[in-house]
């Protein structure tokens, strides 16, 4: 069985780092606190329909994090909670206002950490002065869309901002002893499946502590739609991102811990794949596949 994990994967699962830290069930709880995306005024990434702005409440921090734990109790009573601040920039907006609900989090019974989702270009030095001292005080990791190192690509699915940016802003937080989650997509266009193992490369050199995987998928209301409509791009079949996530697996560090191999697209907004929807089907097919080639995370690692 591979060291990090307590369910025979072949890679360091979410669930083996959450129960050997914390001896218990550990549950994400989402919060929305009505941020929105500074690249909007540039029109957005491509593959973004903005349903952060769609999502927007007026419920309260407390009244979001009740509601959303309703399910989780019943399944896992006596958890423990990590606040997770996932739609929309996270560190865009008023300082005093969002960082008064951070801190309010932090006073929540049973929630042992916080997550804050943002851009690598909405970090400056006013937030990472507080990220140190708020890590001072719970478990705290900031989650970061890269989606590729290559900066030509960069470029193409208008992300706004550059590797360069990406890489400071890790190496600073880094420095600062905080905790940093990752994000990337496969399959977007014009990249070979060398070129998404290069950005896995690339993020070993970083020293991250996790990962998300996500395949590119195409939805509704989106300028990737027209590309798509107008066979401008092809997307991955199943079969191919399944070997490359196997791959990537392969070549990155076993210390990283695997948050999501797999993303989960809105159905009703989805166009195609639609076997991205069959998730659970998906994820035990990477697993047979990383069994029938002799695969696990890092056996390429060097």
């Amino acid at each position: 069985m591979f060291k990090y994990s307590l369910d025979n994967k072949r890679y360091h699962t979410l669930n083996y780092y959450y129960k050997n830290k914390y001896h218990s069930k550990v549950v994400k709880i989402p919060i929305n606190i009505g941020c929105s995306c500074p690249n909007k005024k540039n029109g957005g990434c491509i593959y973004c329909n903005g349903d952060f702005e769609f999502s927007k409440t007026t419920e309260s921090l407390l009244e979001q994090f009740n509601k959303n734990k309703v399910a989780f109790d019943q399944k896992w009573p006596n958890s423990k909670y990590i606040i997770y601040f996932q739609n929309g920039t996270n560190t865009y907006g008023d300082f005093k206002e969002i960082t008064k609900i951070f801190n309010e989090a932090l006073t929540i019974p049973n929630v042992v950490g916080i997550t804050i989702a943002t851009r690598p270009d909405c970090i400056d030095e006013k937030w990472l002065n507080y990220f140190s001292e708020i890590n001072s005080k719970t478990d705290l990791t900031i989650e970061l869309g890269l989606q590729s190192a290559h900066d030509s690509t960069l470029e193409l699915i208008n992300r706004g901002h550059t590797k360069e940016t990406f890489t400071k802003i890790v190496k600073l937080l880094k420095t600062n002893h905080i905790k940093v989650v990752v994000h990337i997509i496969n399959g977007l266009p014009n990249e070979t499946k060398e070129m998404m193992i290069d950005t896995i490369k690339y993020l070993n050199d970083l020293d991250i502590d996790g990962i998300k995987i996500h395949m590119l998928y195409i939805s509704k209301n989106t300028l990737i739609e027209k590309w798509f409509n107008d066979s401008k791009i092809k997307l991955l079949t199943k079969e191919e991102y399944i070997d490359i996530v196997a791959n990537e697996l392969s070549y990155l560090k076993p210390e990283i811990v695997i948050h999501r191999i797999t993303g989960d697209p809105d159905v009703n907004a989805l166009i195609e794949p639609k076997w991205l929807v069959k998730k659970r089907q998906l994820i035990n097919d990477i697993d047979k596949y990383m069994v029938s080639h002799k695969l696990y995370q890092g056996c390429k690692y060097n």
